[in-house]
Parts: structure tokens; sequence; C-alpha cells
């Protein structure tokens, strides 16, 4: 069955050498954070290094939950980890819920088996917990051992975080799975299935994937995702799990433009889920604000999603979705991908200006992030940037964005030079922020 040899294609391989360029990384001092943890030989531990980069919201008195960014599987999606919590529009989501930002970084050849991390059963998830003590050691907060977890997976990855929400449903606060599953059905050459319990049902999940992944396209290499996501989908609903099912209608593996979607799901299921004090546990996940739409492969066949107390359709094939502004969203976002945001982003913040070089600071718009940023110099306009945003794979963001939805390196700097200013003038400056649906803030 192609759905069964797909879902582990990606994590096949041999070999552990290891290669050096996993030690290009930005720098991390405050609010970054980083530790390592070496490969081991041992059974049941981790066979490859990682490294966790986190990073703290500057001020947050008390974490009340750490966002998981994780790559996925091959040495160029492990690569592209390092600048994960770097993520200005990722780190805009984590700000809002008191919240650290995570991005873990397992060092896999590229020809060694991607299961022995994506599988958390293999000594990822011990390796991914005593990262968080140490962490919570180093940045000061030691909440962030307890608190719980927000998780988003590419590939592999969402495999690791399905599978996190299976073994730790009482830690999850949501998960989104991007192109990836955790087994839930034995079959020959397959890992161990996980159970599905009663626990797990009630963790807000969605499964994510492009279409050219098996639901339009059929014949290339990622053609088995959507039957593997398909059976996951199933298992689930089944036992009536709060799970949904978005599809990409313009991508194959990569990420495209899913963060608009992803990012304010989450932080709906965080706004419904979090306390207001930290290491009190999860808030359950209600149905009342719920709306729900059939589950269809053909965008000419979309359905709107309605209240689920009006939906009439059968639920075990139903889209899960947490409230009325997600599932707008969802509709627009299967449709084509684009997703509306009326909101502009924040006002930058802290000019400086020394000699001809400017300095400020940002933060993201949590629905659109950061497309670039207008200079004005004596009222009058000066210079984009970037002058041309950049994103092979959606709609152009300020710091780049690589096929793991994480920014290229090197870190785009919050810097400007004005090379036209006349020696000895004086001048007036302002910096203005331009969201990714072209949004100005003040």
């Amino acid at each position: 069955m192609r759905c069964i040899a797909f879902l582990f294609f990606i994590l096949a391989g041999s070999g552990l050498a290891q290669k050096s360029s996993y030690d290009v990384v930005p720098v991390a001092e405050p609010p970054y954070y980083r530790v390592r943890h070496e490969a081991s030989a041992r059974p049941g531990e981790l066979a490859f290094a990682v490294n966790f980069t986190l990073w703290v919201p500057p001020g947050v008195r008390s974490l009340h939950g750490v966002i998981v960014h994780q790559h996925g599987c091959g040495e160029g999606s492990c690569k592209s980890g390092i600048t994960g919590a770097f993520d200005l529009h990722w780190q805009a989501l984590a700000l809002k819920h008191s919240c650290a930002l995570l991005s873990p970084v397992y060092e896999q050849p590229e020809t060694a088996d991607c299961q022995l991390w994506c599988d958390p059963r293999r000594g990822s998830d011990a390796a991914f917990q005593n990262g968080l003590k140490e962490l919570a050691v180093k940045c000061g907060h030691p909440e962030l051992a307890a608190v719980p977890w927000a998780l988003w997976g590419h590939s592999g990855g969402g495999h690791w975080a399905g599978g996190m929400v299976l073994l730790h449903p009482e830690r999850v606060a949501a998960a989104w799975l991007r192109s990836g599953v955790p087994p839930v059905l034995a079959a020959e050459g397959r890992p161990v299935p996980y159970t599905i319990s009663e626990s797990a049902c009630a963790v807000p999940v969605m499964c994510n994937l492009g279409t050219k992944e098996g639901v339009t396209d059929k014949s290339n290499r990622f053609a088995g995702v959507w039957p593997g996501v398909e059976v996951f989908f199933g298992a689930m609903r089944a036992k009536g799990a709060r799970i949904g099912v978005a599809i990409d209608p313009l991508t194959s593996h990569e990420c495209g433009n899913q963060r608009y979607l992803a990012i304010p799901w989450l932080d709906a299921c965080l706004s419904a889920r979090l306390r207001s004090q930290p290491r009190t546990g999860l808030k359950p996940m209600t149905d009342s604000a719920a709306w729900l739409a059939p589950l269809t492969t053909a965008r000419a066949d979309l359905v709107a999603p309605v209240p689920a107390d009006k939906f009439t359709g059968a639920k075990e094939r139903s889209v899960w979705l947490p409230d009325a502004a997600t599932a707008r969203a969802w509709a627009q976002y299967v449709q084509d991908t684009a997703v509306t945001d009326v909101t502009p982003p924040p006002a930058p913040r802290n000019l400086r200006v020394k000699g001809g070089e400017l300095t400020w600071e940002a933060t993201a718009d949590v629905e659109s992030g950061l497309a670039q940023f207008i200079i004005e110099r004596d009222g009058q306009f000066l210079a984009n940037v970037p002058e041309h945003g950049k994103n092979p794979f959606g709609r152009p963001v300020f710091q780049n964005l690589q096929y793991s939805d994480t920014p290229s390196q090197p870190l785009v700097p919050l810097r400007y030079t004005d090379t036209t200013a006349e020696a000895g003038s004086r001048h007036r400056y302002r910096v203005v922020a331009v969201n990714t649906v072209g949004l100005r803030s003040k």
C-alpha cells in the first residue's frame, strides 16, 4: 500500500557521519538561550546530537507555555531549524501569550534514519524534556520545565509533534502537523503504532498538507502524505477528537503560506486553553464556540463551515475548527491561501540614529507577519527595507523563508544605512512597518 510505504519514505537511510555545518548558528545571547545534548550510543537514547535554542520575551515575568517549531527530516531541513527561534512572526505569537519559542535542531546526517529522532519514543522525547529543564535554569524561568506545549511540526516534525500529543496529551495545548503524522495502525514495516487515548482526543490538532502531496497529484514522491493523513484523521475523528484538515491548494511538501492559518489557529487554541497562572494545567477545550465543515479534497466541493450545533453532516468526516474567526480563515486558506487581515502591524519602536546608520526594534503582526519597512527622511520616502522581499515558497517576508518555514541565514538585521545624507546636515527619520497583506503601521 502506497500510503503505508510513504509515511516513512522520507525517514529511510543509514549512517551517522557528522558534518561541521551544523556549527554555523546565530549567537544565542539573552533573550536567546541555547543548550546542547551530544549523541548517545546507548539503547533507547537519542542517536543524534541536538541543539535547543530558546527565545524568551523580554520583560516577561512568568512563562505560561512554550511554542515548539520543529523542523522535518533530512540534513537540509534539520539545518533550517537553526533559525526557528529567531523568527519575528512566531515570536509575536509567543509574546502575545507570554510563551517562550523553542527551535530544536537534530543533527541528522543526510543518509541517516530520520526515525531515530522523529519518533519521540526513541530518545527525542527525553532529550526535549531534559533540554527544557536545562533551559529553565539558564534563562531564570524555572516554570519552563512544567508549562504546557504548543507544537508545530513539518514532515518528520509533524510525526514528532503528533507523537507527543499521543504520549503527553496533558501537556499539549494544541498541535499543527504539516505534511506528517504519527502511525496509529499496525502494519508490516512500520513503527509500533500509538494508542489513541481519550485525553489525546481532547487536544486540538490540525493536519495540514499541500494538494500535490497525494490529493490532486498522486504520482510524485510525496503522494503518500494524503493517504497517511486520511488514516490518522479518520482514526482520531472516529473517537471524537478535535481534529481538522487544511489542504493547501498551491503547494507540495514545502510550507507555502501555511503560517497565515497556523499562527491564528494556534492563537485561538492558546487563548482558550492557557491559564493565567503557570504550572496549573490546561483549561479544557469546549465545543461551545466550535465550527465544523465537511472534509473534502476538491475546491469545487468546498462547503463553508457552520457552528457545530448547526452542522448536519457526518461528524466523523468533519473538520473541527475552534471558533468563528478561525473558521473564516480556514475557508479562505483552503480556497487560495489568501487569508485576509484588516489590522495593521505594530509600529516600530526605539529608533536610533548614529551617523548614517538607523537601527530600530519591531514586533511582527500576529496575523500577517512583516514584509518590509519603509524609511522616511524629513517626511519624504527614502527606501524600502528590503527593497524587494523574498520567499520562494509564499508571500514575500522581511526575514525570507526556507523550505521548512524558518528565516534564512544570515539573519536580516533591523538596520538601514543612509548613504545620501550630506555630512553635517540634520534630518528627521521615520520607520513604518508593513505586513504581508500590505497594511502599514502608524
